[in-house]
């Protein structure tokens, strides 16, 4: 039986965005262990957390941050205007996205409501690696072009 394409892989074809589409074993989970299985820089692959206001209210933030770096949630809400964040429990993060915990995308939630962000110091490369929305799989793509499709706003999140 063929494996399917991820629907973030699908979607880059179908627009012919250019990217680089890598499959590795589906049980890997942080972004540390993809960036060492791809061989790509740790500064170049970037994870996707889920956050919250605090208290919950409307949807979540999904930030793509660096796998080398760890998220400040003070920081990250000053650089939002907000007074407090919190990190979506796994449970939460699954239930918000429909995604499972080590696929969630920003680029599979095209059009889907979640207010989009990228630390900072993940634009200064040209290409970076992100999920494709499934476990296993994840794509190279130009920061430009990720930051245009998925409508990310720039903030200082470390």
């Amino acid at each position: 039986m063929a494996v399917q394409k991820p629907l973030a892989v699908r979607m880059l074809e179908q627009r012919r965005v250019p990217h680089e589409t890598f499959e590795f074993d589906g049980s890997i989970r942080s972004a540390q262990e993809v960036a060492r299985v791809t061989r790509v820089p740790e500064d170049q692959v970037l994870k996707t957390l889920v956050v919250e206001s605090d208290p919950p209210r409307g949807k979540p933030y999904l930030v793509m941050v660096p796998a080398s770096l760890e998220i400040d949630l003070k920081v990250l809400a000053g650089s939002l205007g907000l007074k407090k964040l919190r990190m979506a429990s796994h449970r939460d993060a699954q239930r918000h996205t429909g995604l499972k915990v080590g696929g969630i995308s920003a680029l599979a939630l095209i059009g889907k409501g979640f207010p989009v962000l990228i630390e900072e110091t993940a634009t200064l490369f040209e290409d970076v690696l992100v999920s494709a929305g499934q476990r296993g799989w994840d794509v190279r793509i130009g920061v430009s072009a990720l930051v245009d499709l998925t409508g990310a706003r720039t903030i200082r999140a470390v």
